[in-house]
């Protein structure tokens, strides 16, 4: 009996096209239809090695490294200065899964920044903080509040080391009152000395030292 041999299925052409539409490892340049669009490397259609995204409602630009489709690695983020009309960095570092993660400076409005640690886009372990009016805090961050052991050095070079929680002076801690050459040595809970003992610390010095006798209340 003889063989008969039947032709190989083709593959549908629409296969064939969805390949051809495959994004990969080559840089190109998609638009949505909202306006955004990311120029850079692809992945199976993802976003995926070094790109630049482009927010246009939100006037946000990430340029930095991606893997499947999220920012991952490092890259920067900024946004539009309404005033100068230029793009304004507001972060810079590393970040994992669409989240900064890793070490990171971050600008806020005005001159205040943040330099440090980041876990699942909050300030977490290790980092110094500028604020505003000129205080400074260093050292260990909670779920992007102060937590752990750290300083906060005032503008009047006044500080404080201790421990910390949610952001508040919390548990044995020093205070130097420089300016009136007094140290304050005890415990804190949520921002209020508990107790403790004040000692003088280099009053000779100090520009306003404390007078004695204290008068009587």
């Amino acid at each position: 009996m003889p063989i008969v041999k039947y032709p190989r299925a083709t593959e549908p052409l629409w296969h064939e096209w969805d390949k051809k539409a495959q994004k990969c490892g080559l840089r190109h340049t998609v638009y949505a239809v909202n306006g955004d669009y990311y120029t850079g490397e692809w992945l199976d259609n993802l976003k995926h090695g070094k790109g630049i995204q482009v927010w246009k409602h939100a006037r946000a630009i990430y340029s930095g490294d991606w893997k499947f489709g999220k920012r991952d690695g490092y890259g920067s983020y900024s946004i539009l200065d309404p005033v100068t009309k230029e793009y304004k960095k507001v972060y810079a570092g590393w970040w994992k899964n669409d989240a900064k993660c890793g070490y990171g400076v971050t600008f806020y409005p005005g001159v205040e920044r943040y330099e440090g640690e980041w876990s699942s886009g909050q300030r977490s372990g290790w980092g110094r903080m500028y604020y505003q009016d000129g205080s400074v805090y260093e050292g260990q961050w909670l779920e992007d509040r102060p937590g752990g052991q750290g300083m906060l050095r005032l503008p009047n070079e006044n500080r404080y080391e201790g421990g910390w929680k949610n952001g508040k002076k919390h548990g044995p801690g020093k205070f130097f009152y420089l300016d009136k050459g007094q140290l304050f040595e005890g415990t804190w809970a949520a921002d209020i000395p508990k107790c403790g003992i004040l000692i003088d610390f280099g009053r000779a010095e100090a520009p306003a030292p404390p007078q004695y006798p204290i008068p009587k209340v």
